[in-house]
C-alpha cells in the first residue's frame, strides 16, 4: 500500500485547480502520475471515502476530497463508519494506533458523535 501516494496525491488536489480540473476531465490519466495500488487507484476514481479511510488516509484530508465529490458532512462520517464495517478496521496510519476506528464506527450506531 502506498498511502503516502494517495495523500500526497489528496493533497494536491486540494489545493491545485488545475489538478482538480484535470481529475474531472480524466480521472484514470490524472491518478496514473502516482505510484498507487489497484485499490488504492480504484478507490480514489470511485470516490470511495470508506475504503480509503481504511487504507489509514487522514481524516483532514479525506474531509477536503470528501467536499470536492460534494459530499454532505454527515454522509461523509456515516461512509467512514460503513468502510469499516464493509472493510473492516483501519490498516495503516494515525487511526489504526487508536484502535482502528472501532471506536468510531460504534460511535455512528448509536447516534453518538466521536
Amino acid at each position: 500500500m502506498s498511502l503516502y501516494q494517495v495523500q500526497k496525491f489528496l493533497y494536491n488536489l486540494n489545493r491545485e485547480e488545475k489538478l482538480q480540473s484535470r481529475f474531472r476531465e480524466d480521472k484514470h490519466a490524472t491518478l496514473a502520475t502516482y505510484e498507487l495500488t489497484d485499490d488504492e487507484f480504484t478507490a480514489l476514481a470511485s470516490g470511495d471515502i470508506g475504503l480509503l479511510y481504511v487504507f489509514g488516509v487522514n481524516g483532514q484530508i479525506l474531509m477536503h476530497y470528501a467536499a470536492f465529490l460534494q459530499i454532505e458532512w454527515f454522509d461523509y462520517l456515516q461512509l467512514m463508519r460503513g468502510g469499516i464495517d464493509k472493510h473492516g478496521p483501519v490498516r495503516a496510519g494515525i487511526y489504526a494506533m487508536t484502535g482502528g476506528g472501532k471506536q468510531f464506527a460504534e460511535a455512528g450506531k448509536t447516534g453518538e458523535e466521536s
